[in-house]
């Protein structure tokens, strides 16, 4: 139940937001489609026109299908084809990710979407819905009061105001004002070098719809296409002497060494920043009534594009449980699933995206050699291997992701556990076993026929119940025939069951106090 101010007028919102990033905007845009009322607020006059971030995750547009925004970003996003590896000013291997995912995902490719184009249309969309980010209003300060949060909050002016919420949400970056007012440790450190994102104007041949890699030295450097002819986004790291000798950086420090390595012809640069990479993980991601998600509670190197991906699975993970928590129809201890969920994973993503920005970035006549004639030689060759490809999609796609250790999760069916990603199946041209996620609630699946009693039980329950008619396809993702397959709001298996008659449906609703 939500709190009451006092003389029982509700708060002014239930959940409030602070940061309106794609994760901010993400959380606030899934708890508004839940009917949970929002606030969410960002110190900034405006959103950001030169971010970093342009791959979007097959698990991120998954998730965008539920609520009907992942065609927008096909339509306008780049289809990645292929990576390619340049060493000593020429191109020496290719790597095709076409439909590296094939079967696995309705969206089985590499997609570059930039993050400004990204935020607008998430904001966009959350407006439609009628809730506008607050801009120009700064979090000052919070705390706990009884059943609810105070919040301090400055405007553009300078006035402050009281918010009243049930819960507070830290989507405000590396800097977070909630994890320091929280005091929570976010231990880590921070890459030595200093990297430049550039939007460009060129041609050449890496100017041709894919991903270009230079491998060369010890300076990272990358080539994003995007979506209109000749843009390209340039991201890479200034070198040791550089960075040593100066702290203000322009492009003309850096556009010399990306024109002779990569054979660019830069046109126009049409914006040029740099930032410093850092590898941290929150203590915690949860205290009381507040909560931390995306950069706030973890930042890392930027290899495999991870970062925006990981806060919008944040947002997605922590939205539902929510809004079930401040409708009254799950008790508070849910919350505690999210850190249980993510945190694992974020640790993991801090530790591997360290580990292979270590090599990439490596100094010393071993590692160039890794980089520069191994790397080249190997690469293509495992690609032959379609368990290799697999593995590689599913991890930089996010679809591996499990919460199998979560008090959420139960059982397992065929090789689907409780906890797993609902695995995806193609039912016709056009139609998947997706289809009904977009309810954005509890459900359950059976693929071929229910066992007697289980169209009762889930009546019984309030919990809709999907019947798919058996195919092999279904073997072969995993599913076992006639099993029940409890699926969370967000696409997850919490239970997967393949007794007969689904009687222990109704006992995992029961001892986790979840409402149908």
């Amino acid at each position: 139940m939500e709190p009451e101010k006092p003389g029982g007028t509700p708060p002014d919102a239930q959940v409030l937001i602070v940061g309106a990033g794609p994760t901010g905007l993400v959380l606030a845009l899934w708890l508004t489609r839940l009917g949970t009322r929002v606030r969410i607020i960002d110190k900034t006059a405006e959103p950001g026109t030169t971010s970093r971030a342009v791959a979007v995750a097959a698990r991120t547009l998954e998730l965008y299908a539920q609520v009907h925004l992942a065609q927008a970003l096909v339509d306008g996003g780049m289809r990645v084809a292929g990576v390619n590896l340049w060493t000593q000013g020429t191109r020496a291997a290719r790597l095709p990710i076409g439909n590296l995912g094939q079967g696995l995902t309705p969206f089985p490719y590499m997609l570059v979407y930039p993050q400004d184009a990204h935020e607008r249309l998430l904001a966009d969309t959350l407006a439609s819905l009628g809730v506008q980010v607050e801009r120009r209003t700064e979090l000052v300060k919070f705390e706990e009061r009884g059943d609810a949060v105070e919040a301090t909050l400055k405007n553009a002016g300078g006035s402050e105001e009281t918010c009243r919420a049930a819960y507070i949400a830290g989507c405000d970056g590396a800097h977070s004002t909630v994890r320091e007012t929280l005091g929570i440790g976010f231990p880590g450190g921070t890459y030595s070098s200093v990297f430049y994102v550039a939007d460009a104007e060129a041609a050449g041949p890496a100017v041709n719809g894919e991903i270009h890699l230079e491998l060369e030295d010890a300076d990272f450097l990358a080539v994003f296409p995007m979506k209109a002819a000749g843009h390209v986004r340039l991201i890479g790291s200034v070198s040791a002497e550089q960075g040593e000798q100066k702290k203000e950086f322009t492009f003309a420090d850096v556009g010399k060494r990306v024109i002779e390595r990569l054979k660019l012809d830069i046109r126009h640069v049409n914006w040029f920043s740099t930032y410093h990479v850092h590898h941290r993980v929150a203590a915690k991601f949860r205290q009381g009534r507040a909560f931390l998600l995306g950069d706030a509670a973890h930042i890392h190197s930027p290899v495999g594009g991870q970062g925006m991906n990981t806060g919008i699975g944040d947002a997605v993970n922590l939205s539902w449980k929510l809004a079930a928590v401040v409708a009254g129809n799950a008790p508070d201890k849910v919350l505690d699933t999210y850190e249980v969920e993510r945190i694992a994973f974020a640790r993991r993503l801090v530790a591997t995206t360290d580990r292979v920005f270590t090599v990439v970035t490596k100094n010393g006549a071993i590692a160039r050699l890794v980089r520069t004639r191994l790397a080249p030689a190997v690469l293509p060759l495992a690609f032959r291997t379609s368990a290799l490809r697999r593995f590689l999609f599913r991890t930089v796609s996010q679809t591996a992701i499990q919460y199998r250790d979560s008090a959420l999760s139960e059982g397992s069916a065929g090789r689907v556990f409780g906890g797993d990603r609902l695995p995806w199946v193609e039912l016709s041209p056009g139609r998947d076993n997706f289809e009904p996620l977009t309810a954005l609630a509890w459900q359950a699946h059976v693929y071929g026929e229910p066992g007697a009693g289980v169209e009762t039980t889930c009546a019984a329950l309030n919990l809709p119940l999907h019947t798919f008619g058996w195919t092999t396809a279904m073997e072969h993702a995993g599913f076992t025939r006639g099993a029940v397959y409890v699926v969370r709001p967000d696409g997850y298996v919490a239970m997967a069951d393949d007794s007969a008659g689904g009687t222990n449906l109704g006992r995992y609703f029961l001892q986790r106090s979840l409402i149908r």
